[in-house]
Parts: structure tokens; sequence; C-alpha cells
């Protein structure tokens, strides 16, 4: 493995006798985007607000090029840069008063703020847009802002939670390349947490969490080698009433998730005649054939689909724009 940039290892949090992390280690490389990846309350938020310096892991610890760093140390937050799920950018103001605050937050003023100000504005493609109060923007163009705000100090560690949430594809495609862009220019690292699976395919390496867990790590290809070949799903009337009577018949791996069955095996398309044969018609309500995805890895490892929300932490949030101030502060 390469120089690892940030790593943690065994972090635990707990929110009274709910355990939101469970134990949760990982490594992140210089350069490297890396990406937690599950559903809503698999432990993707706490990690991000133990990382940022948010809140406080009950056990584990943090390491900065090898050095035990606790995120609320102003030497680590220094290096940081955090895109917060929600917007956390001001209406009120226009976009040139949003970088001043946050400038100002960071410690820049005169020259160099007006300067890495600029920078920031042609980088996300905003320069032109600058004067206008935000209350006009789309949320492409709000997102972008965010991103020119936290680039402002010239972090060397991007944390983005949810970073495309909710945001088109045409914005989805033009946001990732500019992250591209920023990771050449400026060998700059990423980490993120995403439930979407096609934001997750961005990333170079991976943890899939799960109820506080990481069940799996690694690239895309690798993760979704995991699977074990083409994927049938089967949508049906009493679906688990299938997973007998075509285990009985078929020697295939499958799994009933959600109200699906999933099929697994190499060259697919041979086995979708032979399982609709074995039904009267109308039995199935549909077939259907794609090559495994991210979505399929969590399929298999979780028994159930990453879209479907599992119980959340029982916490308390803080709004997005009280955490810049705290992260910036003390950077």
């Amino acid at each position: 493995m390469s120089h690892a940039l940030i790593s943690a290892h065994g972090l635990v949090r707990r929110y009274g006798a709910v355990k939101a992390l469970q134990g949760v280690s990982f490594h992140v490389s210089r350069g490297e985007i890396f990406g937690f990846l599950g559903p809503n309350g698999a432990g993707k938020t706490t990690t991000f607000e133990l990382l940022s310096g948010l809140r406080s892991a009950d056990e584990g610890e943090v390491r900065w090029n090898g050095e035990r760093m606790h995120p609320t140390d102003s030497r680590f937050r220094a290096r940081l840069g955090v895109v917060f799920q929600k917007p956390s950018v001001d209406d009120k103001l226009t976009a040139r008063e949003n970088l001043l605050l946050g400038a100002a937050l960071y410690g820049l003023t005169g020259r160099v703020a007006r300067e890495r100000m600029e920078q920031a504005l042609r980088l996300v493609e905003l320069q032109g847009r600058d004067r206008g109060p935000v209350a006009g923007f789309s949320g492409g163009m709000r997102r972008r802002l965010e991103l020119a705000r936290v680039l402002l100090h010239e972090p060397e560690l991007l944390i983005l939670d949810e970073p495309t949430q909710g945001l088109d594809p045409a914005f989805f495609k033009k946001f990732w390349s500019q992250i591209e862009a920023l990771r050449r220019e400026r060998n700059l690292t990423i980490l993120i947490t995403t439930h979407d699976p096609k934001e997750a395919e961005i990333c170079d390496r991976l943890a899939i969490l799960d109820a506080g867990r990481i069940i799996a790590e690694g690239t895309p290809h690798e993760l979704k080698k995991q699977v074990g070949g083409d994927v049938v799903v089967v949508e049906a009337d009493r679906p688990d009433e299938l997973v007998p009577f075509i285990s009985d018949r078929l020697d295939v791996p499958i799994q009933l998730a959600d109200g699906r069955l999933y099929l697994t095996r190499p060259n697919g398309h041979e086995l979708i005649p032979r399982l609709v044969e074995l039904f009267p018609a109308g039995r199935l309500k549909s077939v259907g054939l794609h090559a495994p995805t991210l979505a399929d890895v969590f399929v298999t490892l979780a028994g159930r689909r990453l879209s479907v929300d599992v119980p959340a932490s029982c916490h308390v949030g803080r709004s997005e724009s009280e955490a810049l101030e705290g992260v910036a502060r003390a950077s």
C-alpha cells in the first residue's frame, strides 16, 4: 500500500445504547479518491462528523501522515476542506460576499484573499455570477460556490458528505470533472460519503458501510467481482414462495431482498429461459438482466437493497453553517 495521508483505527461512536460506528478502520493515500458507500443509518455521516471534528470518537484514533491527530486539532483542521450534505451558503449574500466570509473564517485577508477568491471562482466557472444574490442560484451553482469556498485556504484533504445529492445528471458530471481537475492540479486527496452507487464508481477505492461496520473494501472493480456474475432480477407476487422452488431446480445463488429475487451466475442470459419455463404465464411479473453494479454488491453482502433506509442513529444534528464556522475557526 502507498503511504497513508489519513488513517483511522477502531473508531467507535455511541449514541446512548446505539453504536453508530463499531470499530471502523481504513486508510486513504495521498491523491486518492476514497468513498464510504452505504444506506442512511449505515454510519457514513457519523464517520464524516468524526473526521471533520464535529464529534469525538468514543474509542479509536485518527492518524495524519502516521502521526496520531485529534480531528479538533487546529493543525489537522487547517488541512481540511469540508463540504456538508445540506447547503451552507447564505442566500442573502452574493457569491462574492459568501467567499469573503469564508476567507475571513479561514484567516485570509487582503491581496491573498482576493487572489484566492478569483482563482476559486474561475475554477468553478462562477466568475460572471459572483455579484448576484445566491437566492437566485440553482442547486448546482450553490454546490459550485460551496466548493469554491472550501478551496480558499488550499486544503490537502477534501471531505464531502453526499456531495451531489439532489443534483441533475448534467451537473453531477460537471461537478466530478471539476473535482478530478483539482486532484490532478494539486494532488488533492478526497474522501466522500454517498448512498449513490453511480457516484461511488468514481472512487479509486471504497469502503461499504452497513450498521456501523465496514463489510467490504476495495476498488469498484474488485467489489463487483464478489457478486459472481451477471445479475438476474425477478419480480413476482409472494417472491418468498419461489426461493425454495427455484433453489431445488436451478444450481444458482439466489437471494430475496426487499421483495425481489436476485440470482447471479456468469452468462446470466442463459439462465432466463430456464427460469421462465419453470412457471406458468403470469406468475412472474418481470425478469431483468444486468452486469453487476455496486448496488448488487450491497445486496449480496447485506441482503437488502442499498436504496432502502435502515434506522438512523439517534443523535441531534447541527446546522451546516454552524459546523462550517466551527471547522474554519479552529483552522
